[in-house]
C-alpha cells in the first residue's frame, strides 16, 4: 500500500471512535496548517470557504480544477491525511465521479463529502439510486488506483431550504442514508440538525458513522460525542469568522483610528514563517545580483 493509501486508511479508522472526530474545515494552506500544528489527527477542506477565498459564492460555482488546485496545496503541506469537500461531486453521471475520484487521488487528498443535491439546483436531490451509483463508482475507482478514498455521503434534506414534507422529513434522510452506506459510504452526513433528541434518534436509525455539521443551537463536541456521533465539522464557519475579525479590524480603523483588534490573538509573523517553511515544497532560490 502507498503512503497515501495508508493515510486513508488511518482516516477511516478515526471514524470508529471511541472519541468524536473533530474538523474545523481549513480554506488553504496557512488554515489547514494552523489547525494541524495544534494536533487535530485530519484536515478537512470547506467548499464555500475556498469557493469566498476565490472570489465565488458557495453552490458549485468554483469548477473541480479549481477545487482541486487547493486541496492540492494543502495535502502537499499538511502530513496528516487531507479529505476535500467536492460539493456534488462536480458532475451529474458515474463517469463524472470516475474521473472526480481520479482527480481527488492525484491531488493527494484521501476522502471526499459528497452531496446529493443536484447540479443545476440545490433545492431538488438525485435520485437516490443514481446517487448510489456514484458513490459505488468513487469507491470502485478510488480503490482501483491504491487509494480507497473516505466517501463522506451527505444529505440536505434538513438544510438549504428543507427540502421536501416537514412530515416524511426523517424517514426519507433514513432512507437514503442507509443506501449510501450499503453503496459503500464510510460516514453519512446531515447538515442542518441541531436537536439533541433528533440526532441521538438518527445515530440509532442509521446504523453507521454520522457526521453533524457545528451550527449555533446544536450540541456540544461532548454531548456529540456522548450520543453517538462520530464526526463533527464546522463547514466554511471557522472562514467566516475569519472574516469578521478582518470587518472588525476594519471598522475600528476606519471609525476611530486605532488598531488595537490587528494584535488581539494574532499569531506572530516569525511563528506563521517557520509554520509554512515547514511544509513549504523545496525549491531553489533565485541569487539576488
Amino acid at each position: 500500500m502507498t503512503g497515501q493509501g495508508r493515510k486513508a486508511e488511518e482516516l477511516r479508522k478515526l471514524h470508529g471512535g471511541p472519541r468524536v472526530l473533530v474538523l474545523p474545515n481549513a480554506w488553504d494552506v496557512a488554515s489547514a496548517r494552523v489547525l494541524e500544528e495544534l494536533g487535530y489527527p485530519a484536515i478537512a477542506t470547506t467548499s464555500a470557504g475556498v469557493a469566498f477565498a476565490l472570489g465565488y459564492p458557495d453552490g458549485q460555482r468554483v469548477t473541480r480544477d479549481q477545487m482541486l488546485e487547493v486541496v492540492a496545496r494543502i495535502a502537499r503541506a499538511a502530513r496528516v491525511p487531507v479529505t476535500a469537500d467536492m460539493e456534488a461531486g462536480y458532475g451529474i453521471t458515474p463517469k463524472d465521479m470516475a474521473e472526480t475520484a481520479k482527480a481527488i487521488v492525484a491531488a493527494g487528498a484521501v476522502g471526499l463529502n459528497l452531496e446529493d443535491v443536484t447540479g443545476d439546483t440545490e433545492s431538488s436531490l438525485v435520485e437516490t439510486s443514481l446517487q448510489t451509483e456514484k458513490i459505488r463508482t468513487i469507491r470502485e475507482v478510488s480503490a482501483s488506483l491504491g487509494v480507497s478514498l473516505v466517501i463522506n455521503a451527505r444529505t440536505d434534506v434538513y438544510h438549504l431550504m428543507l427540502i421536501g414534507p416537514e412530515a416524511t422529513r426523517f424517514e426519507r434522510t433514513v432512507e437514503r442514508l442507509r443506501a449510501y452506506r450499503a453503496a459503500g459510504a464510510d460516514c453519512v452526513f446531515v447538515p442542518g440538525l441541531v436537536d439533541r433528541a433528533l440526532i441521538e434518534k438518527l445515530v440509532k436509525a442509521v446504523d453507521a458513522p454520522l457526521n453533524i455539521l457545528v451550527t449555533p443551537g446544536c450540541p456540544s463536541i461532548p454531548e456529540l460525542q456522548k450520543i453517538g456521533v462520530a464526526r463533527a465539522s464546522i463547514g466554511s464557519g471557522v472562514m467566516r469568522s475569519t472574516l469578521g475579525l478582518v470587518r472588525r479590524i476594519g471598522k475600528e480603523l476606519v471609525e476611530t483610528g486605532t488598531y488595537s483588534t490587528v494584535f488581539e490573538g494574532a499569531i506572530p509573523f516569525a511563528e506563521v514563517n517557520a509554520l509554512l517553511e515547514r511544509s513549504a515544497p523545496v525549491m531553489k532560490r533565485t541569487s539576488r545580483p
